[in-house]
């Protein structure tokens, strides 16, 4: 007897994670950053491919843990994988027509609808975009078929899963609650701010570090000489205030910590009824035993890239990428993988680089490297996977950066 079709519900799951996805890299600029640069002339763009590349892998995602591996019912769960994807794009599309969402500090620009809609008149550019996810989705399911026949036999030995302790929509609240929570726990107050000297003169910039004596800015503006973009050492003497723009989240920044406090709550709620007390235990326990193993490696790797990199100055860095040449990516690749990027530093230290001579080319290899890699990350790796398993993630990953960076610089050049 056939068996019930119930993969729709795997198959929507990952659609509904590779639109996330794919919303967050464009509402941060990425996909518009990239837009511009094309893969074959006036064709097919690297922002193209940073829309339908969380598409296609979570659609992979789906057809590999799908139960039925008839090949029509896996060409369906593909389909159903990426159109899930395609729909939260639209619904992005849509909500960016009534709501202001880059007064919300999210980058979504005409560019970017033009990118959804492949530069066609929105209404029938999203359904082309929304078939394309589709066939995307169904793709996958095409060029895995073979792989996902050869694990048939192997699933078919295993024991059957437990059953669920709970509803899956228990869980995905529960871990949904935790993320927002850290997003809230962690709200940074807005950097982009109007400096007021004493002298009546006011610059628009974006506060980069505070120091004992004076203020680092970035420029938002030109001024006195310098562009925009370059960074500015203020005194303090000099400085009347700094003004805020209010936004929302200026607001939310004011009030972070009772809604993060709130949420807390509500997860203690959640936890105490919805999880059972030996199933708190083992979370505890195995959250321990990270942390024992992997706080020590992290702080102490996290020391050594901080002595490193002050020891080793930007100028000697960037005299090795001057251009695109197959050593200048190789050795921007590798010191990305390195060297440890502070969050969201990526681009201001690349930046800087660019200013004092690197080529595009590498600095897209570092850019590729460094949030992928770091010494404390090779660490880590290495306890959890084994050195030999480490290295050759290491490997691939510098290699992949490299030739990357190599084609970037070789196409924008």
């Amino acid at each position: 007897m056939q068996k019930k079709y119930t993969d729709w519900k795997q198959a929507l799951r990952s659609g509904l994670l590779g639109g996330v996805i794919t919303v967050l890299l464009s509402l941060i600029g990425i996909v518009t950053a990239f837009s511009n640069t094309y893969i074959i002339n006036k064709i097919v763009n690297f922002g193209e491919l940073l829309i339908l590349g969380p598409i296609a892998a979570l659609s992979l995602v789906a057809i590999r843990k799908a139960t039925s591996k008839h090949p029509a019912l896996l060409l369906l769960t593909g389909a159903i994988s990426g159109l899930t994807s395609g729909l939260v794009v639209l619904a992005l599309a849509g909500l960016g027509q009534v709501v202001n969402l880059r007064a919300m500090f999210l980058n979504a620009s005409d560019d970017l609808y033009a990118i959804y809609a492949y530069k066609q008149a929105l209404g029938p550019g999203l359904l082309l975009r929304l078939a394309v996810c589709g066939l995307v989705g169904i793709a996958m399911a095409i060029i895995f078929r073979k792989e996902e026949k050869a694990k048939v036999a192997a699933a078919m030995a295993l024991p059957p899963p437990e059953a669920p302790r709970r509803p899956f929509w228990q869980t995905a609240v529960f871990f949904f609650s935790l993320v927002i929570f850290l997003i809230f726990a962690a709200w940074v107050t807005p950097r982009e701010v109007t400096v007021h000297l004493k002298d009546g003169q006011k610059i628009q910039a974006t506060v980069l570090e505070e120091r004992s004596q004076d203020m680092i800015f970035q420029l938002n503006q030109d001024w006195e000489g310098k562009k925009k973009d370059d960074q500015l050492i203020l005194p303090k003497e000099k400085l009347q205030r700094l003004e805020r723009e209010p936004s929302l989240a200026l607001t939310i920044a004011q009030v972070n910590f009772y809604i993060a406090g709130a949420i807390l709550i509500f997860i203690l709620l959640m936890l105490w009824r919805w999880f059972t007390r030996p199933e708190i235990d083992e979370w505890l326990h195995h959250t321990w035993e990270f942390t024992k193993l992997l706080a020590p490696l992290l702080y102490g790797g996290v020391l050594a890239v901080g002595f490193v990199s002050a020891l080793i100055p930007p100028q000697y860095v960037a005299s090795l990428v001057g251009d695109n040449s197959l050593f200048s990516n190789f050795s921007a690749a590798l010191i990305g993988a390195f060297w440890y990027f502070a969050t969201l530093t990526e681009v201001p230290i690349t930046q800087a680089l660019i200013k004092m001579g690197m080529d595009k080319g590498p600095a897209l290899a570092l850019l590729l490297a460094g949030p992928a890699l770091s010494l404390p990350n090779m660490i880590v790796i290495s306890r959890v996977m084994g050195w030999k398993k480490a290295m050759v993630f290491v490997t691939i990953i510098v290699i992949v950066a490299t030739f990357v960076g190599l084609g970037f610089g070789w196409l924008v050049g």
